[in-house]
């Protein structure tokens, strides 16, 4: 989400992200070219040359982990790369579990992902690629664990954008040694040329990425920044996409920033975007004849399960009303926008997460998704009276009847209980807001189905939304844009839209813990963070109470060196 309306040669400070517009550490030092013009000789034992995109991994299960890396061939004249891995338990490669083969060609552009299984469950594993005589950098991650789980403490990122400004986010991820993973709920890319959103650093290509080509050099360019690097090298990671992976408020037959008579066909746009995503993340493919279906779920033991959902290309409507964020943008829920047919997840994955919900055994579900789920109004109002005035569209706000449909199943009915202890945790706005999730927060009658703020009578659920990586938000030092949000919006216990950073989340069976952490800029390399604030909600509560800062893990596993 986020973007200038209509594109500039080059922006200059902020641009039409003033409120709620979707955004929709070191200069770059090769250029993203598919093969090295340095000769084999000149490659020979230099990692940074064969493996110039460094080494990654993700979607960690209790038995196996994608691990990933990409292979610069030192020739032109390569045509299929032979490839090694090696997986250990100490990061001296002393204790092996696992090595294999495999091969990499201009078909994948290179890139390499294996899938070794049999690893042991809540472990934390150390691998390695080799090629063309030159070892990677050694990577680490982790497995999930099964049966009785004490503790998940986990980071929570999204919308990384290159040209506003350095990761130092992922910096600050890299030195956390006791992290079980990462999880990116989207905007892990923009699809903007230099200029257009961001001239911190300039973009590869120049231009905006429509094809093939285009997505997989920008890739290579995220790829290659230190920081990404360092992140991907220490932590698995678990991600899904939110509309820039593709291009800016994307639905399923179309997008904001996509032009059919100039930029080719949304679908070829769509699979080339998608072909690129699954070569260069180290994630696993749901479903190989339907790549836009890319909803699954992680068993963290009997304490978590965490639901990923995709929000962008399997079904999602065209979005009602135009100018997202501005006055003239603004909507009520009534007309097109209370219409139950138009789908935000479609009927399919909305049964698969109804189903996931209601048989889940775990004591917290985590719903990892994109764009906010509670309700953000700039005048309040009870749902009798019609709800109030809504601010932005691309959000859950614009399909209230799917939202009230996830409502009912929290809710419970005579065939189903409740379901409580969820979670939603959100990116997408480039701001951080804690709430509690009520369908009718404006109402001050829990036993009518209302909602009171002060006890948090009425909630069902809570949500965190974790600012961005980098992207821009709205500049608020004194917050007094958040402030002025909270009259028409009680069900909100925290709001901050200045500042940039992450969410640390660390659950155990009695409570789950939300803490956000700030870097204190993106404008250059940085190694400053603070804590922010933390909230909490308790088992069986469903609603949000202070908190404060937890205690790091003793002993963590070792980083990889």
């Amino acid at each position: 989400m986020g973007r200038p309306r209509h594109i500039q040669p080059v922006r200059v400070g902020a641009n039409r992200r003033d409120f709620f517009k979707r955004s929709g550490s070191a200069a770059v030092a090769l250029a993203s070219t598919p093969l090295l013009t340095l000769g084999s000789a000149q490659a020979a034992g230099r990692p940074g040359a064969v493996f110039q995109h460094g080494v990654a991994s993700g979607d960690p299960l209790a038995d196996r982990v994608i691990l990933w890396t990409r292979v610069s061939p030192t020739s032109a004249a390569a045509s299929t790369v032979v490839v090694d891995y090696v997986v250990a338990l100490d990061p001296a490669f002393d204790r092996v579990v696992a090595r294999g083969r495999t091969k990499t060609d201009a078909s994948a552009d290179f890139t390499v992902k294996v899938d070794p299984s049999g690893l042991r469950p809540n472990t934390t594993h150390y691998y390695r690629f080799s090629a063309q005589g030159v070892e990677s950098p050694i990577g680490r991650t982790r497995t999930l664990p099964v049966g009785g789980t004490r503790q998940l403490r986990m980071a929570v990122v999204s919308c990384s954008n290159f040209a506003y400004g350095y990761f130092n986010v992922y910096r600050r991820l890299a030195e956390r040694a006791d992290l079980d993973m990462v999880v990116h709920l989207g905007d892990y890319l923009y699809e903007y040329g230099s200029g257009q959103y961001g001239n911190v650093r300039p973009s590869e290509p120049a231009h905006e990425i429509v094809s093939l080509a285009d997505y997989r050099a920008r890739h290579a360019q995220y790829k290659r920044d230190p920081d990404s690097q360092a992140m991907h090298r220490q932590h698995p990671l678990v991600a899904i996409w939110d509309d820039h992976e593709t291009a800016n408020n994307a639905y399923r037959d179309g997008a904001e920033n996509h032009t059919p008579g100039s930029e080719g066909d949304w679908n070829a746009r769509v699979a080339a975007a998608l072909q690129s995503y699954y070569e260069w993340m180290p994630v696993r493919e749901v479903d190989a004849a339907n790549p836009r279906r890319n909803y699954r779920s992680y068993a963290f033991g009997n304490l978590v399960d965490l639901i990923m959902l995709e929000e962008r290309l399997g079904a999602r409507s065209l979005q009602l009303g135009s100018n997202i964020g501005n006055a003239s943008g603004y909507f009520v829920q009534s007309g097109a926008y209370a219409d139950p047919t138009r789908q935000l997840l479609g009927a399919a994955e909305e049964a698969w997460l109804f189903d996931k919900l209601r048989t889940s055994s775990a004591k917290w579900k985590f719903l990892g998704q994109g764009v906010m789920f509670a309700q953000l109004k700039a005048v309040g109002a009870p749902n009798a009276a019609g709800g109030g005035v809504f601010i932005n569209s691309d959000q859950w706000d614009g399909y209230q009847p799917a939202r009230d449909r996830v409502y009912a199943v929290l809710k419970g009915d005579e065939s189903h209980a409740p379901v409580g202890n969820v979670v939603v945790l959100t990116g997408d706005i480039h701001s951080s807001w804690a709430a509690d999730l009520t369908p009718d927060p404006n109402n001050p009658l829990p036993a009518q189905g209302g909602y009171d703020p002060v006890s948090g009578a009425g909630s069902r659920a809570v949500e965190f939304v974790g600012t961005s990586v980098s992207s821009p938000g709205v500049s608020d030092p004194s917050g007094a844009v958040a402030n002025s949000l909270r009259p028409a919006n009680p069900h909100f216990k925290y709001i901050d839209l200045n500042r940039r950073g992450y969410m640390l989340i660390d659950a155990d069976a009695s409570r789950c813990v939300c803490e956000w952490w700030f870097v204190d800029t993106v404008a250059s390399v940085s190694n400053i963070e603070t804590f922010g604030v933390a909230f909490e909600v308790r088992d069986g509560e469903n609603r949000l109470i202070a908190s404060v800062q937890t205690p790091n893990r003793v002993s963590p596993p070792l980083l990889a060196p």
